[in-house]
């Protein structure tokens, strides 16, 4: 005999308590870590996981609904703002915006929508603002169609230091890169050579193969064998420029996932790969060992690790500020700061001075960095330069299939609003020299 489910225990004036929700409750938690608290997305999303316990299925769901609404949140407020009479506590006023992104860009069904953002304030102690929610989404539910009219979207959703800063590449490039971040990023891979491009995948000009947003790559045929890895099509870029060959002894400085690993050691150079951070060791490690790619691998801080002979080459992917990457990680936009620029450059600059150490004369050094601020990029050039490094150029012919990305200076400058007809692409900058004889 099979017992009858137990009715919800009533909560407050008799309303049923509200269903769990691990999906909107991971989401909710990421946004607040970011809105209120500037802590990065993957940090904020790793402590809901182990608050939550939510399977895979629900993570990957509550990260795609943050980043929804972090990559729409000028837009998502200024919508929010007429029908607002006062200011909301700030997890209110997250909330609203989860439903917003639900409503607007995720077409999330009203009803659905609606209860469960009021579901949500009622779980997280905030019952009283629930009927606010519940007329402000119904009303945003009726009225979408009007509500976008007018509002410039790619302007809202970018900071004013960074739309500012961005112009520095070009009156026309911020408009460019906003759009390009409008879009959730595709996946595109980089494939060990003699590998055929897997089954719904374009070539693109440099090589990389690209698949639709939301493909799952471990499902992809070919990833447990070890025949690609997962790399944005900009990201291959500094690796492919170094020119690393066979027989020459190579270090990949802050290596981790491996990609850039990878790409050295498929050259037949013999690489080290120097990671500083513990956390990002496993990765590395993972990737290497699924590739099958013979490397070392180092936990040793690169601005004091010294190679047993000079190098002929090195590659510096040095950590910055990763704006170049916020189509994957918009929560950047809102994380960092102008003032956290000038520290990242001061470790930029020493990482620079010991790649030139580690150099014999004559050899190569690749600096790059996944930002489109100009302190981490061409400023950084420019220092390398007074440190006694000599520009080598990257040539027309290395970059044909790009042009664009190529500056005046010989320098790679890509951001997401280049290959726009294709899907986009990060922002990086690299700069190749050469130490002195």
């Amino acid at each position: 005999m099979t017992s009858s489910p137990r009715p919800a225990r009533p909560g407050r004036r008799g309303q049923p308590r509200p269903q769990p929700d691990p999906t909107r409750d991971i989401a909710f938690d990421i946004l607040c870590g970011v809105v209120e608290h500037r802590r990065m997305l993957d940090t904020s999303l790793s402590r809901a996981t182990e608050t939550h316990k939510a399977d895979p299925r629900d993570r990957a769901a509550a990260h795609r609904l943050a980043a929804a609404t972090l990559r729409h949140l000028g837009t998502l407020r200024a919508v929010l703002e007429p029908f607002l009479r006062k200011e909301p506590p700030e997890p209110v006023r997250v909330a609203l915006m989860m439903g917003c992104a639900q409503l607007l860009y995720l077409e999330t069904p009203p009803h659905a929508a609606v209860g469960t953002t009021v579901s949500l304030l009622r779980r997280r102690g905030l019952a009283p603002f629930a009927g606010l929610a519940n007329a402000v989404l119904r009303k945003v539910a009726t009225e979408m169609g009007a509500l976008l009219e007018g509002l410039d979207q790619p302007r809202l959703d970018i900071p004013q230091w960074l739309w500012s800063s961005w112009a520095t590449m070009g009156p026309k490039v911020p408009r460019a890169i906003a759009t390009g971040l409008s879009h959730e990023a595709p996946l595109d891979i980089t494939l060990r050579p003699g590998v055929a491009v897997p089954e719904g995948g374009v070539l693109l000009p440099n090589g990389s193969v690209r698949f639709p947003a939301g493909t799952r790559v471990t499902e992809l045929p070919g990833y447990e064998q070890g025949d690609f890895w997962v790399q944005d099509a900009a990201a291959t870029l500094p690796a492919r420029l170094l020119g690393a060959r066979e027989g020459e002894h190579v270090a990949d400085l802050c290596a981790a996932p491996g990609g850039k690993t990878a790409q050295l050691a498929l050259t037949g150079a013999t690489v080290t790969a120097v990671e500083n951070n513990p956390a990002r060791m496993p990765r590395l490690l993972e990737n290497i060992s699924r590739l099958g790619l013979t490397a070392q691998a180092i936990q040793a801080d690169a601005t004091s690790w010294q190679p047993p002979a000079p190098l002929d080459a090195v590659l510096l992917d040095a950590p910055c500020s990763a704006t170049g990457t916020a189509r994957r990680h918009p929560d950047v936009l809102w994380v960092k700061r102008p003032r956290d620029l000038a520290g990242l450059a001061a470790t930029q600059d020493r990482l620079l001075a010991a790649a030139r150490d580690m150099l014999r004369p004559g050899g190569r050094l690749v600096y790059a960095v996944c930002s489109l601020q100009e302190e981490e990029g061409p400023a950084r050039a420019r220092a390398a330069e007074a440190m006694g490094l000599e520009p080598m150029p990257f040539t027309e012919e290395e970059l044909a299939f790009l042009p664009e990305a190529r500056t005046r200076e010989g320098w790679l400058r890509t951001h997401p609003g280049l290959w726009a007809d294709k899907g986009g692409m990060d922002g990086f900058f690299a700069a190749r020299f050469t130490r002195k004889g």
